[in-house]
């Protein structure tokens, strides 16, 4: 079984990946340990040059020189030395293939997508030679990791780091426009379909009542903005359900207390029955908004 499962060259200034290793494991820790190796990439300027952190069976390991940083995925009973060999000669692999002016004009990620070929060549003889640093490496970085220690460094903290300085904390590992929801079910379609045909009643009582406000009584004004607002509301939870937004619940509860609110006030234009399917729909709307999950966009890099 292999011990390193990833590695990756990243930017240390602002965690852009250069390069990375093409894995295919779908193991959920791994998929999680690669969530959070991506998250501590970007904060790697607030930690030392050689770091670890542990995450179940896995660990990360990472080693920054310059401008660079070498970062892997290994398990947890494979040797810290033998992690830091291998990090240390993709650190002088990439440096012999790239100056640090390349390194530093990167603007896109994977930008230096060809050293995935060293990478994989390197990964594949730590995995599968018993000797692969030589004698003198190895206790280089023995002697170097006993005099200093690689930093233990605690996953949360880097996550909450890393979003901290994106701003936000909700989703700490990109930004809210790389998320997408799951896929509709049918019973939100269901909802989807009873909140436009609420939202289209609401607006043409309020449009006729309107007019004649304006031209008889405008003491109803009062009704036609208890019907506009139901209306708004109705196709904004059409909207929270279908895309992703920030501070959902908040939004989902207003929205619901707004259409309940309106309802109990147009008691007399309305009976029971219509109340209660209003409020109704908005009810299963708003459990349809909270339940459908968020999922993260795959990277289009091709690693």
């Amino acid at each position: 079984m292999s011990m390193i499962l990833f590695a990756c060259v990243v930017r240390v200034r602002d965690g852009l990946p250069l390069s990375a290793s093409t894995d295919f494991h779908l193991d959920q820790d791994f998929l999680e340990c690669r969530k959070r190796l991506k998250a501590l990439s970007s904060v790697l300027t607030r930690y030392p040059e050689r770091g670890t952190a542990k995450e179940r069976d896995l660990s990360i390991h990472f080693h920054s020189c310059g401008e660079v940083a070498c970062m892997g995925i290994c398990a947890s009973r494979f040797p810290a030395v033998m992690a830091f060999c291998f990090l240390e000669e993709l650190q002088w692999e990439f440096a012999t293939a790239y100056d640090t002016t390349s390194v530093g004009l990167a603007s896109r990620p994977y930008a230096f997508l060809e050293f995935d070929n060293v990478i994989q060549k390197v990964k594949s003889r730590f995995n599968y030679t018993s000797c692969a640093p030589t004698k003198l490496n190895f206790d280089k970085i023995q002697e170097e990791l006993r005099l200093r220690p690689p930093m233990q460094v605690k996953l949360e903290e880097a996550e909450l780091a890393n979003g901290m300085m994106n701003g936000h904390a909700e989703l700490p590992l990109e930004s809210a426009s790389t998320y997408r929801m799951e896929p509709v079910s049918p019973v939100g379609i269901l909802s989807l379909v009873l909140n436009i045909m609420c939202g289209a009643l609401n607006l043409i009582r309020g449009v006729h009542l309107a007019e004649y406000s304006f031209q008889e009584d405008r003491k109803g004004m009062g009704n036609v903005i208890a019907f506009l607002v139901p209306f708004v509301a109705c196709f904004l939870l059409c909207y929270l359900y279908l895309f992703y937004s920030s501070a959902r619940r908040v939004k989902v509860f207003v929205l619901f207390v707004a259409v309940c609110a309106c309802n109990f006030y147009l008691h007399g234009l309305r009976n029971v029955w219509q109340i209660l399917f209003h409020v109704g729909v908005a009810s299963l709307s708003a459990h349809q908004i909270l339940t459908r999950q968020v999922r993260e966009k795959q990277p289009d890099c091709g690693v």
